[in-house]
């Protein structure tokens, strides 16, 4: 390959959370080699309600050489431990899916079926007490990993929530800083050569014209260049994911910030709760064919923590993918790839997902269809395996009777699905790939707290003497609940953490 023939123009079409970690991505992976130029218009606005992550995001903030207290000050952010899920499995009902993992790294076969084999023996000893990130969450209180592996605290995870408009305007300083280009403007035109179809350039409203040999499409729902010049179709999967809007609103803070995320079942869907510093983020996740807009809206008002501080805005959209987000010279990356509702904070995980398949599978000028064809299947296993893991939580619930989650309850699932929650049913066992998103503490978190239970374990803990298993099992939860009123309140943590 001649060094002519490297890619030396990327063009990212469109702003927001997805443009500007694209563009920040690009401009510290490449430097000076590659030139990237963004357009993005100030009039039109972003989805930007994603503000909620998942621990994944600290993989992007090292790629990109964030310092994280300048980062926690520039986000108005605070530290996640998890999601608390209220109401799904019935009115009245709670559980925690919390970062890291529960238990500790013990010989032998995983933890969770020693707990698994403890439990059919008699020791009552709930789950959520061997995690010490969902004790942590339920007193208010955070710290950080460890590296020791002797510690209970190298049994956390964390991420974070953050406002993502000034996430986004954080990344747009950097990127700026490193040398990418920034044209305001909306698109006019999209140019396309006549012999491979590859998009050339691309010509703003006021007529200014922008060549390139990688388009990266970060337009949003609407996909101007995936869905628009590529032609790419939207695999829609509202059959299984049926909310297909949302209202959102930010309130007053009005008490300490929890550290972690809470969604609250509704009758045709949930809400989100995500406490930042200068704000409490909240919206309501409904489907339009079992509520109205204005029911939605006045649901989401009467259960604020504060006052709002702003009007309800709408967003429509439909849960689904585009099988294949990279063709020809085109990268969809972030809402234009697909869309699955932030029931698990993935939005900004999906988007760091297609940023590290790209700079992995960074193509010459030819676009290498095999580059595509590789990215396309990742990328897709990535989406099918959070969707199976958002079904489940819509699928398994017992006590609540309204429209939506009958239809949940009885609907048809994914094959996949089917398989892996039977599996875990009859065995204990949770089937998961090396690369799935969600790792063993997560499926088990949901498949537990939505009252998926096992009736067996593996096998190999049986080679395990029972008293000292059960020993062993208990001592681990005595440590967690010994160890977690010794850590700061999660207020003071942040305070420390951003004072660096």
């Amino acid at each position: 390959m001649k060094a002519g023939d490297r890619i030396r123009r990327v063009v990212i079409l469109g702003g927001g959370t997805a443009g500007w970690m694209t563009a920040a991505a690009l401009s510290r992976s490449f430097g000076r080699a590659v030139g990237v130029t963004l357009l993005e218009s100030e009039e039109i606005g972003t989805v930007g309600v994603g503000e909620a992550t998942i621990p994944t995001i600290h993989w992007f903030n090292d790629l990109i050489g964030l310092d994280e207290p300048a980062f926690l000050r520039a986000t108005k952010a605070t530290f996640k431990l998890g999601i608390e899920f209220v109401d799904w499995t019935a009115p009245g009902h709670r559980y925690f899916h919390p970062f890291g993992q529960y238990g500790a790294t013990l010989p032998g076969v995983a933890f969770h079926h020693r707990w698994l084999k403890a439990q059919a023996e008699g020791l009552d000893v709930p789950l959520p007490a061997l995690s010490l990130a969902a004790q942590l969450a339920a007193q208010g209180r955070f710290a950080k990993p460890a590296g020791d592996a002797r510690s209970i605290l190298s049994t956390l995870g964390y991420a974070y929530h953050f406002d993502a408009g000034l996430y986004a305007a954080h990344l747009r300083r950097l990127s700026e800083a490193a040398g990418v280009r920034r044209v305001e403007g909306r698109l006019r035109d999209v140019e396309r050569n006549g012999d491979n179809g590859f998009v050339t350039a691309l010509t703003t409203e006021a007529g200014e014209r922008i060549e390139g040999e990688l388009f990266i499409d970060c337009s949003g729902f609407r996909a101007l260049l995936i869905g628009g010049s590529m032609g790419e179709a939207f695999e829609d999967w509202s059959h299984w994911l049926p909310c297909d809007r949302a209202v959102a609103v930010p309130c007053a803070r009005v008490a300490a910030t929890t550290p972690y995320t809470r969604s609250t079942a509704r009758s045709a869907g949930w809400q989100w709760r995500i406490p930042l510093q200068h704000r409490t983020g909240n919206g309501y996740v409904f489907a339009s064919r079992y509520l109205s807009d204005d029911e939605a809206t006045a649901t989401l008002l009467a259960h604020l923590d504060g006052e709002a501080l702003a009007e309800p805005r709408l967003l429509r959209f439909t849960a689904g993918t585009r099988r294949r987000p990279w063709r020809g010279n085109v990268v969809a990356i972030g809402l234009s790839s697909g869309f699955l509702e932030p029931l698990e904070s993935t939005s900004i995980h999906l988007i760091q997902s297609g940023i590290t398949k790209l700079l992995t599978l960074f193509p010459d000028c030819d676009c290498d269809p095999a580059l595509a064809d590789r990215f396309n299947t990742v990328f897709a296993r990535d989406m099918d395996g959070i969707k199976d893991f958002l079904i489940l939580h819509y699928h398994a619930t017992s006590g609540r009777s309204e429209p939506l989650w009958r239809h949940c309850r009885t609907m048809d699932l994914p094959e996949t699905l089917v398989a892996r929650a039977a599996q875990y049913r009859r065995s204990g066992r949770l089937i998961l790939d090396s690369d799935d998103l969600f790792r063993e503490a997560s499926w088990l978190a949901v498949l537990n707290g939505q009252g998926i239970v096992a009736q067996g374990y593996n096998p190999l803990a049986d080679a395990i003497d029972s008293a000292t298993n059960r020993a062993q099992v208990r001592q681990i939860a005595e440590v967690i609940a010994r160890a977690a009123p010794t850590l700061p309140l999660h207020d003071d943590a942040l305070a420390r953490a951003m004072a660096k």
